[in-house]
């Protein structure tokens, strides 16, 4: 048994190798990094650093909780979050599902290129979309809204309409990129399934419906999972770029609060310990989405 496992070792090494640079990624850019956790303890200053910096044991988790910002940002990132993933979900199964359905190649690849490309443009690029269309002086949609109602509208000043740009925006930027799990989840159903569903006379709702879905349901749930694991994090970029002081109740999250709490105003032990905390309920989270899987046979391990 030994000469089998070290001939299979042999054998695998190039695999080995190719794996290592990935390795070595998570270790230095994944695992290091969790050793500055320790300031969400400590009173952390530059000249006595990381190690050295006074214990002060839960003050840093205390100093936040008893804070109203902190509670209200808290609120913030789990509402933006929750809609991001609830309302933003469904949208690339969707888009895999009829791409799938389409039989022309040219105008398949054609729906492909275009709703790929908006995940390589940058938030700034986006953002500068946006204003575009939306800015109340000189955007595109109020010069409409204008013409027929007379006056225009502060979409991105209003909290309703700035949550809808919001979530829209993420959708049109990262649905197009995320359908491809779902495309390579479609390619790997039995073609002999949909002509039994034909032959018993299936019509293609019932079709995707009792075959496609099927399909692609563990595809779908460990994508959830993933998702449910990031339920805390809220991309810094989209709203950095989309967020104003007129909606700042409902746009400033832990990513914005970090930065200008943390890098703006050096409070690194604080940030340090809503960062902790904002690690725990994420692990939290995919540990109860992942059980909660598993009782339907679908669980991620």
């Amino acid at each position: 048994m030994n000469h089998i496992g070290s001939a299979t070792w042999k054998r695998n090494i190039p695999l080995y190798l190719m794996f290592t640079p990935i390795i070595l990624f998570f270790i230095l850019f994944k695992y290091v990094p969790m050793f500055g956790s320790i300031m969400a303890f400590k009173h952390y200053n530059f000249g006595d650093g990381i190690l050295h910096s006074p214990w002060v044991g839960l003050e840093n988790f205390k100093v936040l909780f008893s804070t109203p910002a902190t509670i209200q940002i808290i609120r913030n990132t789990l509402l933006l979050s929750m809609m991001s993933i609830f309302i933003g979900f469904p949208f690339p199964i969707l888009l895999a599902i009829m791409l799938n359905e389409v039989r022309s190649k040219w105008f398949k690849s054609l729906v492909q290129t275009l709703v790929f490309l908006p995940h390589f443009f940058s938030w700034i690029i986006v953002g500068g979309i946006i204003v575009t269309i939306f800015s109340q002086q000189s955007g595109m949609l109020n010069s409409v809204w204008q013409y027929l109602f007379g006056h225009s509208y502060a979409f991105l000043y209003h909290e309703g309409s700035w949550l809808s740009i919001f979530v829209g925006s993420g959708i049109w930027k990262e649905a197009g990129f995320s359908a491809i799990v779902y495309l390579a989840a479609l390619g790997s159903i039995d073609g002999s399934l949909y002509e039994a569903a034909g032959l018993d006379g299936a019509s293609k709702w019932k079709q995707i419906w009792h075959v496609t879905l099927p399909g692609i349901s563990s595809t779908v749930v460990l994508m959830f999972i993933l998702a449910m694991g990031r339920v805390m994090e809220v991309g810094f970029d989209q709203i950095f770029m989309l967020q104003n002081a007129t909606v700042s109740n409902i746009s400033e999250v832990i990513s914005t609060y970090v930065y200008k709490i943390g890098l703006m105003g050096s409070q690194f032990s604080l940030t340090a310990a809503i960062g902790l905390f904002e690690s725990l309920v994420s692990l939290i989270l995919v540990f109860v989405t992942n059980r909660i899987a598993r009782k339907f046979g679908n669980g991620l391990w």
